[in-house]
């Protein structure tokens, strides 16, 4: 605090005196007011990466598929015959909670142009998204008004948003998280990078014109916890235009198939101050930048502002002097503002100049690579236990059709379509498999072959067990994509925690970040980028401990692909698998007791392995009929949601070695139910070898019917199910 009273310049940017004494080092001199201000953002928890790198470096990333790891905009994935998928998943978790339109609308923005910035066309959204009680009516609004900006911003741009999920939780009520990403497809000779080369080339702003808007983003909204000044930083967050972005798409692939980019870079958090400075470390040059000839959309902006703008919809290129005219012609035709701005020198040190005067003289490396690191005594929160609860810790209910109707309308568990059916997510006319069952399938014109693309994340269980809940997560987006019989490939993830200084919140990221490790390894998924959404906490509540995966692998043929639904009568229905399922963490745990306690079972990653192979050979095969794993709600609702989605009933036995809601209702990972035809039963045991896969019973009827223990513990109409899952989620908004 100085003499006045007022905190220092470097304090109100987020920066501690410890980090400004840095920068002072680092400059030889103490910083201008702009050059802090750059700092201040570069430095930031959202674009350092202050308290993740050291253990985001335990990841693996490398891979024989892989073309583009960790470092770039997005990740590339080799698909064969010359084509590669791109994929980068970012959240918008604190710009959605003060303004949920505009904060989910730029989000599908910024991850958009990360993808058409590596030269890639995107063909795909997914949006895993996780709010509070939908019986608080201030998380009715944050839904529909993130579900509403995300269709406006993907409708509009012609992208479909195929697949995601949506949780509710009270542990989101102060911290929404919106997660989104996007999916791209690209020929692997037209891959762009962000690396400035060429000492003389230019460097060419093009899209919006650049405002205040979004100003402090990165640093103040995204690096800080939430408080009672929450509103205050509505200013912070940026606003959105679709159209635009659809011909700065336009503009991006036509200079790409015209030859005329070096390097490419979006303006994302941080403005000019990210692109330009981490181009130029990426090419190991400098960069100077003359910001007068910046087009301004308001006027008596300062340099700090134009530096750290975060308006919406630019783009970052480096041209060469020859190809400049043709590069600033393709703009010309998209109605872009288009102008030289600088140019690529030896320096390696990134200078800012308003006309003749220049305004800041920083050196590349110590905005882009010197940030501080930071290593948090972990500590292990008092909640996580090394034993699950006795089993006889809950009490039996005494009607379990009630039971499975009232997990069937949890909004975590029932259908949502209400979501869904507001995106445009036919358009490109790419599906083979449509949003709803285990992941999004879709064609490759002109192959046999597709892409199958799913989110998964629950913090609910990474709260009880961080390690195990990572694990689990990636196990089961890749038990989604084998039940459509497509090969896990590659992972792209958001890693979304509360306030990494405090030693339980940085003890529940480095165990979800080492489990997820383990679980990349086993599947040979390695990570090829992601994002990390720390200080997800209002008042000191943090959010559900949330690492989120994005998964994507390739189907050899989409006329092979596996559904979830129950197909034809008299099929047998087989459970997969022997893990033994548990209440802990549970959807059943939560709905019908309320609490979140004890501890998850371990998910067995040499058991999966094998069991989704054998489940992708038999979908090859043409043996499987329908695919569905075990996850919310048991097994109950995993057979609940197959029979409604096939529309036919199901008579099921199964054995007594555990109570009838634990067999029912309880979770573990590794459980897929599969029905195949009576003849094909024979040669599906063949596949399985000494697999453990055991006969639970037949589609049958118009009725769900689950016995255990000698007695019929559900027996319920299909129809009956069917209405209870699939108007949950409208009523709960709008009733």
């Amino acid at each position: 605090m100085s003499a006045t009273g007022q905190k220092p310049a470097y304090e109100l940017l987020g920066l501690k005196e410890k980090e400004y004494r840095g920068i002072c080092d680092a400059m030889g001199r103490e910083p201008n007011y702009t050059e802090l201000a750059v700092f201040s953002l570069m430095w930031s928890e959202h674009c350092g990466y202050k308290h993740s790198r050291p253990l985001l470096k335990n990841l693996p990333t490398e891979g024989e598929r892989i073309l583009q790891g960790p470092g770039e905009n997005a990740g590339i994935i080799d698909i064969g015959d010359g084509l590669a998928i791109a994929m980068k998943i970012e959240s918008h978790n604190h710009p959605s909670a003060i303004e949920p339109f505009q904060g989910a609308a730029t989000g599908i923005g910024g991850i958009v142009r990360d993808i058409f910035a590596m030269g890639a066309r995107p063909i795909a959204n997914l949006d895993p998204l996780h709010f509070g009680s939908l019986e608080k009516p201030r998380q009715k609004y944050l839904l529909e008004g993130v579900v509403e900006g995300i269709a406006a911003y993907g409708n509009c741009m012609g992208i479909p948003t195929i697949a995601g999920e949506i949780h509710f939780e009270d542990a989101y009520e102060g911290n929404c998280l919106i997660n989104v990403m996007c999916v791209g497809l690209v020929e692997q000779d037209k891959i762009l990078r962000a690396k400035a080369e060429g000492p003389g080339n230019l460097v060419l702003l093009f899209g919006s014109t650049t405002g205040r808007d979004g100003i402090g983003g990165a640093s103040i909204l995204a690096s800080a916890e939430f408080d009672e000044t929450a509103q205050e930083k509505r200013p912070t967050v940026q606003v959105g235009d679709p159209f635009t972005e659809k011909k700065l798409l336009e503009a991006c692939l036509e200079m790409r198939d015209k030859g005329l980019l070096v390097a490419l870079q979006d303006l994302g958090a941080a403005g000019l101050s990210s692109s330009s400075s981490e181009m130029a470390s990426k090419g190991g040059v400098g960069i100077d930048m003359d910001i007068s000839r910046v087009p301004l959309r308001e006027q008596g902006m300062e340099p700090f502002e134009i530096m750290i703008s975060e308006s919406q919809e630019r783009m970052l290129a480096v041209v060469t002097p020859e190809l400049k005219d043709e590069a600033l012609a393709v703009c010309e035709k998209w109605d872009l503002d288009a102008v030289i701005i600088g140019k690529v020198t030896d320096t390696k040190r990134l200078r800012v100049f308003l006309g003749e005067e220049m305004v800041a003289d920083m050196p590349v490396d110590a905005l882009v690579d010197d940030a501080p690191t930071y290593i948090v005594e972990a500590v292990r929160p008092a909640h996580e236990v090394d034993e699950p609860l006795a089993e006889d810790h809950y009490r039996l209910p005494s009607d379990l059709n009630e039971t499975l109707t009232t997990l069937l309308r949890s909004p975590n568990i029932c259908d949502k379509r209400w979501v869904y059916e507001q995106y445009d997510h036919m358009v490109q006319t790419n599906n083979a498999l449509w949003p709803g069952g285990e992941a999004a399938v879709l064609r490759i014109k002109g192959r046999r072959s597709g892409v199958a693309l799913t989110t998964d994340g629950n913090g609910r269980r990474c709260y009880l067990d961080p390690r195990r809940g990572a694990r689990a997560a990636v196990a089961e987006a890749a038990r989604n994509l084998s039940c459509t019989g497509a090969k896990p490939l590659a992972v792209t993830n958001c890693l979304n925690f509360g306030n990494p200084e405090k030693g339980e919140i940085y003890h529940q990221f480095k165990e979800a970040v080492e489990g997820m490790a383990e679980a990349c390894e086993a599947f040979e998924t390695p990570v090829t980028g992601g994002n990390v959404s720390f200080y997800n906490e209002s008042f000191g509540q943090a959010i559900y401990p949330n690492p989120v995966v994005g998964m994507m692998g390739l189907v050899e043929d989409v006329s092979l692909i596996g559904t979830t639904a129950f197909q034809d009568e008299g099929d047998t229905v087989l459970l997969l698998g022997n893990a033994r399922a548990a209440i802990d963490g549970s959807e059943y745990q939560l709905r019908i007791d309320g609490e979140v306690a004890g501890r998850i079972p371990d998910v067995d990653l040499e058991m999966e392995k094998k069991l989704q192979l054998l489940v992708r050979e038999a979908i090859l095969e043409g043996l499987v009929k329908s695919a569905h794993d075990v996850s919310d709600g048991g097994l109950a609702c995993c057979l609940a949601e197959s029979a409604i989605a096939g529309g036919r009933g199901a008579v099921i036995e199964l054995g007594t070695d555990q109570r009838p809601d634990l067999l029912l209702f309880g979770e573990a990972p590794g459980l897929i139910v599969v029905t195949v035809a009576k003849n094909d039963l024979e040669h599906f045991a063949q596949l399985a070898l000494d697999l453990p896969v055991s006969v639970i019973g037949r589609v049958e009827g118009d009725r769900l019917v689950i016995r255990a223990g000698g007695a019929d513990q559900v027996n319920l109409p299909v129809e009956q199910a069917a209405q209870a899952w699939g108007a949950a989620l409208e009523a709960l908004v709008h009733g």
